[in-house]
């Protein structure tokens, strides 16, 4: 199978990080976007250089599907290291392992430190258990690559101590745009379900909790439904199978066709089919279908399992982002969750980088409840309603700092002035990067004109440093030139070219460092060579 652009532009970004010696690597894309053919392709070219290969996962669904992939888009087989079956003996190259039955001591011990070369690591923000580590360890030399759907910023912190560098990601917007995942419509249902007495256990919501506040409310949320999913092939998440039964029924006395799975049913695969084939148009379940389970022509994803965790969120969602013939677009169902003390995932942590423009994206989609508005357009939108506020309160904080009479330029004042959005909501990841800034960045930041003592971050430190080379290389503003020019008046200085900076300000100079007369700084745009 021929790799798509991006697919292959992350293997090769996953080999480069490897032969440049950084051995534990991440790659992020989104569901529906072929991670198994990644890692598939990633996995051949291992077995290509003489390496074994192990894949490792922590569902059997997820083992099958790898190896099925595998042979599906390499013509490779694969032996497989779960329960009673062992792939020691196995002429194959590939294993595919189940990490609870590897991560026990006397099963690692069979094999050799350096019986595999590469590890692979489906559904990557697992890795941080103990059961991951046990085997990562038992191979201290194996290169190791983990795969993940976007996960939200706690977990790139945590995956940042196993992993040592993000190789390569993918975006949601980016899948969209370029045709391989389908647009995303939230709707967001002006039906306010209080969160408000819900407890929090293991980082996330308590399932119990959840029920307990969800449950007067469901004849309400199957009638919004009735309006919105009566002709879509929808997925429903909930809390507990208690709940996910009940709702199932309710939709049935609707008039909806509607099933529920949860892991004990007995019948699991055979409902499954029939949703697949139409004799169903919702399926209930309770946190079941978020990972390993595909059907592209769901067009409809309604989420009452509120959720802390944006990785979580995203799996949901995900069950609806493929394309498939005849589907215009995923709807998103979107309540208004009230809470007071907590932070939950809504439509806009799907793509939104910085919590600031998300919180502005949500409260639009709630000003404009019962419509369906593009995700793509709403984050646009929310954009430049930040960026309208962060200019008028940069104005207030210009005008604060012009009594510390400063020589040096403020880091928020050159983001601002270049319009470097990747600057501004930054996070860092990584543990390197969360360090603070070393003495030799400091130092050169403040070379090039940047006040460093704002900057609370080695990782923040670098971006702006390697922006600053790659403006000089591009021949673009200074940080001391738009400093100047914006003291006096000039606006957008940071797309500026360095020669036209210069020209102005030697006027100035030259005008006994007044404007000139005749150029109005607020309008003047200068005439590039």
């Amino acid at each position: 199978m021929k790799l798509r652009p991006y697919q292959n532009e992350a293997k090769e970004a996953i080999l480069k990080e490897w032969s440049s010696g950084g051995k534990k690597t991440l790659a992020v894309l989104p569901t529906g976007t072929g991670k198994t053919i990644l890692f598939s392709a990633v996995t051949e070219e291992c077995v290509r250089q003489g390496k074994r290969v192990l894949i490792l996962a922590h569902r059997g669904e997820l083992l099958e599907q790898a190896a099925d992939k595998l042979r599906k888009t390499t013509g490779l087989g694969s032996s497989v290291e779960k329960a009673d079956q062992s792939s020691l003996g196995s002429w194959y190259r590939i294993t595919v392992g189940s990490v609870q039955t590897l991560m026990r001591e006397k099963r690692l011990a069979k094999f050799p430190p350096d019986y595999f070369g590469t590890i692979i690591i489906d559904e990557a923000h697992h890795a941080v258990s103990d059961s991951y580590q046990k085997v990562i360890r038992h191979f201290p030399d194996a290169d190791i690559l983990g795969v993940t759907a976007t996960p939200d910023r706690g977990d790139m912190k945590n995956l940042g101590s196993v992993f040592e560098s993000l190789a390569y990601e993918y975006t949601l917007p980016q899948a969209i745009k370029e045709g391989y995942l389908s647009p995303i419509k939230a709707i967001t249902i002006p039906l306010a379900l209080d969160l408000t007495g819900v407890s929090t256990q293991a980082g996330d919501f308590k399932a119990s909790d959840i029920d307990t506040a969800l449950d007067p409310y469901l004849y309400q949320i199957a009638d919004e439904m009735l309006k919105y999913c009566i002709n879509r092939k929808t997925v429903v998440f909930l809390p507990l199978v208690k709940t996910s039964r009940k709702f199932r029924d309710i939709l049935i006395e609707k008039g909806f066709k509607a099933a529920e799975v949860n892991g004990e049913s007995s019948d699991r695969s055979e409902i499954l089919k029939d949703f697949d084939k139409g004799r169903y148009n919702v399926l209930c379940n309770s946190m079941l279908l978020t990972e390993g389970w595909d059907c592209p022509s769901v067009d409809c994803v309604v989420v009452l399992r509120p959720t802390k965790v944006r990785g979580l969120y995203c799996q949901m969602v995900g069950r609806g982002t493929r394309l498939c013939e005849g589907k215009n677009e995923l709807l998103l169902l979107d309540f208004l969750w009230h809470t007071e003390r907590h932070e939950l995932c809504r439509p806009a942590h799907l793509i939104c980088d910085s919590e600031e423009v998300a919180k502005k994206m949500t409260e639009n989609l709630a000003n404009e409840a019962g419509c369906a508005v593009d995700i793509e357009e709403a984050e646009k939108q929310a954009s430049e309603d930040v960026v309208s506020q962060r200019e008028e309160a940069l104005a207030k904080q210009l005008a604060e700092m012009k009594t510390r009479k400063r020589k040096l330029v403020d880091p928020l004042q050159y983001e601002m002035s270049i319009q470097a959005e990747d600057l501004s909501s930054y996070v860092p990841a990584f543990g390197w990067e969360c360090a603070p800034p070393t003495d030799k960045q400091k130092a050169r930041l403040e070379k090039l004109g940047i006040f460093p003592d704002e900057i609370d971050n080695a990782g923040k430190a670098k971006l702006i440093l390697d922006r600053l080379e790659k403006r000089k290389n591009a021949g673009l503003t200074t940080p001391k030139q738009i400093r100047l020019l914006e003291r006096h008046g000039f606006q957008h200085v940071g797309k500026w070219s360095f020669e036209s900076a210069s020209r102005m300000i030697s006027r100035i100079c030259a005008n006994n460092w007044r404007v000139p007369g005749g150029v109005d700084p607020v309008s003047y745009v200068p005439e590039e060579n």
